[in-house]
């Protein structure tokens, strides 16, 4: 590692890399590219199994216009994922540079993961959450386990995580990547708390249908917020509505303020559900870890199912179980996909 008064050098088994960051601290700079760099020889700071080094280089403070910051694209069966590791930076994504990262054809994503410094003692990441709009929630199951498959691969063998969002702190258990359970915390059922923009005493069924009055395609869907809010509607053949069509004209029905994830639940059996849902800000999507266990919450209230219930999603199938101490724990794979870098520069369009 050189180091001049504009200039770091970063000497590797790949060649040099050759940074000119402009008014920044090269101490720092170079603090900051040796954490980065997790290669052997740097005390415990092994490369991660199946994670190649190419895309953990640097991020610098502040940021050039021709810095790129490394991200892994995953899925959650099919949920497409992005996760990025800023936990050695201070930037903070904007919503437009979320929409940009998301319009990308190699970086797009139904949700993105973010990983920031700690706020909480004892935690082992914060996350922020995005859609693909760029708006930010609370939860995200399938991101989650991307993120705990992620944490497990870097931590040498630990398998138990806690990892905090906007909406709490969630516990992360990896078995392997076929099988990683989130604990999603408690369910929220009271109207204030989903939020709607009306009182509803019994949030089991409200009043709430698409279509003529006396003959409504969907109607008194269960709401619940679980890190985000949900509205589940019971059918009998959850291919028999044009969910793309009805979907964006119930999440952002006037009742729900912070608008909702809008899902159609078939319960096939005491512990078999069937689920496909319309994302809040992402839209159709293969798979959503909350919404399948909305479902099961919701379907358990109406007694229709047991607490132990196979959600079967289009991606394929979640076991959620609502438990007697009121969480839900939520147990599906996580798949690495590929690494990259986002140039945000071009990404944004910003003359450089």
């Amino acid at each position: 590692l050189a180091i001049s008064s504009t200039t770091i050098c970063v000497l590797g088994a790949g060649g040099a890399l050759v940074l000119a960051p402009a008014a920044a601290e090269p101490a720092k700079l170079a603090s900051k590219t040796l954490a980065r760099r997790k290669r052997k020889g740097c005390g415990n700071m092994d490369s991660p199994p199946g994670l190649s080094l190419s895309v953990v280089l640097a991020i610098y403070e502040p940021m050039t216009a021709s810095a790129t910051i490394p991200f892994v694209k995953m899925n959650g069966l099919g949920n497409e994922i992005v996760v990025v590791d800023l936990r050695d930076s201070s930037k903070v994504f904007s919503a437009a540079e979320v929409a940009a990262v998301a319009a990308n054809r190699q970086s797009r994503f139904d949700q993105m993961m973010v990983l920031h410094a700690l706020k909480t003692k004892g935690t082992d990441a914060f996350v922020r959450i995005y859609n693909a709009d760029g708006s930010g929630v609370g939860a995200c199951g399938n991101g989650t386990r991307c993120v705990g498959w992620i944490l497990g691969q870097a931590s040498g063998g630990r398998s138990d995580f806690k990892v905090e969002t906007t909406a709490g702190i969630l516990d992360v258990k990896v078995k392997d990547a076929s099988s990683i359970s989130v604990d999603m915390g408690e369910p929220r059922f009271h109207w204030q708390d989903i939020p709607t923009s009306e009182e509803f005493r019994d949030t089991r069924a409200i009043e709430l249908q698409i279509g003529p009055i006396d003959a409504p395609v969907l109607h008194s869907p269960s709401v619940v917020n679980v890190g985000n809010p949900h509205a589940i509607f019971w059918v009998d053949d959850v291919n028999a509505h044009d969910l793309g069509r009805f979907g964006p004209l119930l999440e952002n029905h006037p009742i729900f303020p912070e608008r909702a994830n809008i899902s159609l639940a078939q319960v096939t059996a005491r512990d078999a559900i069937t689920l496909r849902t319309w994302e809040r800000g992402a839209g159709l999507t293969l798979a959503c870890g909350s919404a399948a266990c909305a479902a099961v919450v919701c379907a358990v209230r109406k007694k229709l199912t047991g607490r132990r219930v196979t959600v079967t999603l289009p991606g394929g199938p979640l076991l959620i179980e609502w438990t007697e101490g009121n969480h839900i724990l939520m147990t599906g794979p996580a798949e690495f996909e590929y690494e990259g870098e986002l140039d945000m520069a071009k990404l944004m369009k910003i003359p450089v």
